[in-house]
């Protein structure tokens, strides 16, 4: 059973719960316990309704999310991790074009009824999280007006993230969107060390090994981060916006506009 604080049931309108007032222990039906900022923003009784098809899963590196050739058989509510969403292209180029954290939710169009996405969704840090069925989701939304417009926000925050990214890989500099990249990636994971390497970083940002070096030396020698083998650690947030692109702060204005999504990162 889940044990939760000053939690309010009786209400059926919609409603925004501040960040002070959310819960310090919430867990599912087997006691592991949510840091999903969806799950947390829920009303008592939404989050009833959700419990019994909540599964608690392991997600490791790599691990595709979108694993079923016939649609989205599953959505996620991460805890702790990270997970890209990536085009491929038939050559077998791939290029970022979102990230979710805690924040977020994978399988963003099961909310609208669809279950097709042109994006994979692969795991890039180890985490956890709690998957639900799709067709379950669908029918516990009709019923649960908090948690469908959570994810409708949030399926307008990725979207927009989306082609912001678009036109950042486009027209930014290498090392300005290496440096935008380090700092979402921070604001998701929540830690100054992020276990990644070179060829990561030139798949996730769609270039070649060598452009990704010359960049991370630029930031590592204005002592912005230090990169050691599979882990960078960023040393000087403020230093890294400075050299971030433009974009870090539209899509940082995204996450923090309360007129989209309140309180749902950080």
């Amino acid at each position: 059973m889940a044990t939760r604080q000053h939690r309010h049931t009786s209400k059926p309108k919609l409603e925004v719960v501040p960040r002070s007032t959310l819960p310090v222990h919430l867990t599912d039906a087997k006691g592991n316990v949510v840091y999903s900022r969806i799950l947390l923003s829920l009303p008592g009784k939404e989050y009833d309704s959700l419990l019994p098809h909540l599964e608690f899963v392991e997600l490791r590196l790599k691990q595709s999310l979108h694993e079923s050739p016939d649609g989205l058989e599953y959505g996620y509510f991460l805890n702790f991790g990270l997970t890209s969403l990536v085009i491929v292209t038939n050559d077998g180029r791939s290029v970022e074009v979102g990230i979710v954290g805690r924040e977020g939710f994978v399988g963003t169009p099961i909310a609208a009824g669809l279950n097709r996405t042109p994006y994979g969704a692969v795991v890039q840090a180890n985490g956890n999280g709690f998957r639900i069925k799709a067709e379950v989701l669908e029918v516990i939304l009709s019923s649960t007006p908090n948690l469908r417009l959570r994810l409708n926000q949030y399926a307008q925050i990725q979207g927009m993230q989306v082609a912001q990214l678009a036109a950042c890989n486009r027209l930014h500099e290498i090392d300005q969107r290496l440096a935008r990249w380090l700092l979402m990636c921070q604001d998701r994971i929540g830690s100054d060390l992020l276990p990644m390497t070179h060829e990561f970083f030139a798949e996730m940002l769609g270039t070649g090994r060598p452009s990704v070096s010359l960049a991370a030396a630029v930031l590592q020698r204005a002592g912005f981060i230090q990169y050691a083998r599979g882990a960078v650690k960023i040393t000087n947030r403020k230093g890294l916006e400075d050299a971030a692109c433009e974009c870090y702060g539209v899509i940082r204005q995204l996450d923090d506009n309360p007129n989209i999504s309140p309180n749902l990162l950080r």
